[in-house]
């Protein structure tokens, strides 16, 4: 993992679109964690199952899938800003939905108060599914393409340290002063990410040409992740690891049944993958991976099945949180690797169409693992399923390093022509 030299933390121009962009990032990430924990919490606290944690899952995912390709469609023909406050704004509504629900406006609902809390996250997964291929052209509008490589790093370090901090921030209100708080942060915080990106200037603006029709250019951005098997395999391999290897989505049931914890520990242990992640995202920003990208990919999705399996096996607060820690350190290698090749191998005119292809790979099997992780565990125990997830993942990633042999042998240098050239 050698870096370039004269390598700091910050080597690109930091203009103030960027930061504007890290600040925008930041916040919205701040919105849904905490809403995530919240959620998760009430929601449980409610039921006592483990299988209603993976319906919050299915709750977010089925929105999140059914608008995502439209989404990113959109993005390549609108401007971006404007969908990007569309986000903001679900996220606002979402905390004037909940905080009514967390006060107890809605108990003679009876069992359709749950429905409430799934409407709430249903609406997140709607925002995601616009927020998430609208930030990745605004990356790369207001950056250099040779600074791609230590962007996805501070990006990676910015989002994850938002990840640390909304499940603490979270945790702590739920434990005081209560839900209503913790669902009220989130919205302010969406509220933050508003003005941001509201005040985002940015360098360009790349718009799909208008004769082509919405069905024609979604077709057209599969035909080119499916042409290329880098890309593919990339996305694939980050799929199927975490859809098995979604440990975090269990950590209610987790530490209720097995650590006998509180709402504060599961703020702590929702924030020790993210705090892995940060400190490795750090370290890329200051030393880029040039040679053996795909490689390296590998081994880390592998160091994060290995991982997991630890976590399952753990029955103490500070083994499961040295695990998680580990998680979140393989986890981010691997996605400021995979962020870095597709955001070299995307023509500008099709980033909101492959990173919305990407979401449905990546994104959306968080809450399908999510549901995975509950059908597992009321089928097979707690434990048992996570360290079974585990198992999943390295056998994944033993398939891709003999099926991908391109994604296997890729350098990095060798990728920034081809999103050039489109081929």
């Amino acid at each position: 993992m050698a870096g370039r030299q004269g390598d700091t933390l910050l080597p690109m121009k930091m203009s103030r679109a960027f930061i504007e962009l890290m600040f925008y990032r930041a916040c919205l990430t701040l919105s849904y964690q905490v809403l995530a924990v919240t959620a998760g919490w009430h929601i449980y606290e409610l039921t006592k199952d483990p299988l209603s944690l993976g319906l919050v899952g299915l709750a977010e995912v089925i929105p999140y899938f059914c608008s995502a390709l439209f989404a990113g469609h959109a993005v390549d023909r609108q401007p971006k800003k404007r969908i990007a406050l569309f986000g903001c704004s679900l996220h606002v509504l979402i905390a004037l939905l909940m905080v009514p629900v967390a006060l107890g406006h809605f108990s003679g609902l009876g069992v359709g108060m749950y429905g409430l809390i799934y409407v709430a996250v249903g609406l997140a997964g709607l925002a995601r599914a616009f927020i998430r291929p609208t930030y990745q052209v605004l990356f790369a509008q207001v950056l250099r393409r040779e600074d791609f490589a230590q962007g996805s790093a501070i990006g990676t370090v910015v989002y994850q340290a938002a990840q640390v901090i909304g499940p603490v921030v979270g945790g702590l209100l739920i434990a005081w002063p209560g839900l209503v708080s913790a669902y009220l942060a989130s919205g302010v915080f969406a509220l933050l990410a508003m003005i941001a990106v509201a005040l985002l200037r940015t360098n360009h603006e790349v718009l799909t040409p208008s004769e082509l029709s919405m069905w024609a250019g979604i077709v057209q951005g599969f035909r080119f992740v499916f042409s290329r098997q880098i890309m593919l395999a990339a996305m694939a391999l980050d799929m199927f690891a975490v859809l098995f290897g979604g440990a975090v989505a269990m950590l209610p049931a987790f530490i209720d049944e097995i650590l006998q914890g509180s709402p504060e520990s599961l703020g702590l242990l929702r924030a020790a993958p993210a705090i892995g992640s940060v400190l490795a995202g750090t370290w890329l920003a200051r030393h880029p991976i040039q040679r053996y990208g795909g490689r390296y990919l590998l081994i880390a999705v592998a160091g994060f099945g290995a991982t997991v399996i630890g976590f399952g096996w753990s029955t103490s607060f500070w083994l499961a949180a040295f695990f998680l820690f580990w998680t979140g350190v393989f986890d981010g290698i691997s996605v400021v690797l995979r962020s870095t090749i597709l955001q070299l191998m995307t023509p500008d005119h099709m980033r909101g169409r492959i990173s919305a292809i990407n979401g449905i790979f990546i994104g959306s099997s968080n809450e399908i693992g999510a549901l995975e992780s509950g059908l597992a565990a009321s089928a097979l125990g707690l434990s048992t399923s996570i360290v079974f997830g585990g198992v999943v993942t390295l056998f994944v990633v033993l398939v891709c390093w003999f099926a991908a042999p391109k994604l296997r042998n890729l350098e990095l240098s060798e990728l920034p022509e081809t999103a050039k050239t489109g081929h």
